[in-house]
């Protein structure tokens, strides 16, 4: 789950203290659609994965991307 939170603040340029699980997209000026993109190819190369076109429209929230990636068999805890 660090490694999520990690990628979230990486993605959106925050800083380590950032709580980012209850962040939403557009909820931070940083998540618009560039950020979202950004998020994204994170996450498929941190977790060698592909997520598909409904996946990507879907990872609307720090919650869903949790629930995305265990679609895909990435471990969370």
């Amino acid at each position: 789950m660090d490694k999520i939170r990690d990628l979230f603040r990486e993605s959106f340029d925050l800083d380590s203290a950032s709580a980012v699980d209850d962040l939403a997209y557009r909820g931070i000026p940083a998540w618009d659609s560039v950020g979202h993109m950004r998020l994204v190819a994170a996450l498929e190369t941190t977790f060698d994965i592909m997520l598909d076109t409904d996946d990507v429209l879907d990872l609307g929230s720090f919650a869903k991307a949790v629930t995305i990636l265990r679609k895909y068999g990435v471990e969370v805890s």
